[in-house]
């Protein structure tokens, strides 16, 4: 059984504490209990891993990530690995570990985020917007827990956040269709409460209307986020009696029943309708032609949650409220610029 920085204590008659101000070496303690340790140390051959070292520091140079983690997660929120290891790699660069924890099923996720925060085993915590803790705003600030959200928690939170800017993604999506000169331009979005796909719609709407083009109300369909769903509003859209030159579908996995009507109806893409998607990952490589994508890096995103969480331990009393990683467009076979 490996040797613990309790076990040398008690072999030097001090506490754990006292052991930890050696290993850091504090001048506050006495040369003769220096001495005690040192020889305890000695004596077990003990080694002190990184969490006894920085134990007296008051940091632990340990970060918590803290997301949802289900069965599947993968398939329903696949981003969230590329944030992860973004964020890994910008705190490892600066000494940190990274520790992945869950929001617990069968207990209330409030009181589990209390307990964390109460426990001290890490510095501060970056919270993926999948976690939904009912009062977290409440247990952060309260705890004066330095945090970075990842995700936006609504309008007036006092919280810490770092977010894409999913309207501005839609615009991109706009000023695109229109150099193209697809006027005539549908939009199959998830459910009309999810935040994301309302966010790159109304950025969508937005950039359209600006430009004097205003999108007609059953050019706009909201699905129940699967493959099978889209497919069926793409058929109704297919079959209106004027149906659209291009259709812009929210995330890739839409994008997947969108083709697979287009391809039944034997219709050519792009030169009858054209497509676009959102997010390169993770169904892009499966659609054929090569779709036109409006990519986010949500890899950036995880590094910029970090940065932003290392400043915070820097300054407890900074704010952070901000956007992140501007969107890229991709251009592929799916739309066809004009000459």
């Amino acid at each position: 059984m490996a040797v613990t920085i309790r076990d040398v204590a008690l072999e030097a008659g001090v506490s754990t504490s006292t052991v930890s101000k050696v290993l850091n070496h504090w001048d506050s303690i006495s040369p003769e209990t220096c001495a005690r340790v040192q020889e305890a140390i000695r004596k077990l051959h003990y080694t002190p891993n990184a969490r006894a070292v920085s134990f007296a520091r008051g940091s632990t140079k340990n970060i918590l990530f803290l997301s949802s983690l289900q069965k599947e997660e993968a398939y329903h929120n696949p981003h969230m690995f590329d944030i992860l290891c973004g964020a890994r790699r910008e705190l490892a660069d600066h000494g940190y570990t990274l520790m992945l924890e869950a929001v617990p099923e069968k207990r209330l996720p409030g009181e589990y985020l209390k307990d964390l925060i109460s426990s001290r085993i890490a510095d501060g915590i970056l919270i993926h917007g999948s976690c939904n803790i009912p009062g977290m705003a409440k247990i952060l600030l309260e705890g004066k827990t330095p945090h970075i959200y990842i995700g936006h928690p609504g309008l007036g939170s006092r919280i810490c956040w770092i977010d894409i800017n999913n309207g501005l993604a839609g615009e991109f999506a706009a000023q695109h269709m229109l150099e193209c000169h697809y006027e005539r331009v549908a939009f199959i979005g998830e459910n009309a409460e999810d935040h994301i796909s309302r966010q790159r719609l109304n950025g969508f709407l937005g950039g359209m209307y600006e430009y004097g083009y205003r999108i007609p109300d059953n050019y706009i369909r909201h699905t129940d986020a699967s493959r099978e769903d889209a497919y069926r509003q793409t058929r109704e859209l297919l079959g209106l009696k004027e149906p659209p030159r291009a259709i812009v579908c929210e995330n890739n996995l839409l994008a997947l029943g969108a083709v697979k009507a287009l391809r039944e109806a034997d219709i050519r893409i792009p030169e009858e309708v054209a497509f676009l998607i959102f997010d390169s990952y993770p169904y892009s490589g499966l659609i054929e032609p090569v779709p036109t994508i409006i990519d986010i890096d949500v890899y950036e995103l995880g590094v910029q949650a970090a940065v932003m969480l290392l400043r915070k331990l820097e300054n407890p009393e900074l704010l952070v409220q901000s956007y992140a990683t501007l969107p890229l467009l991709r251009q592929g076979h799916s739309t066809c610029k004009m000459q």
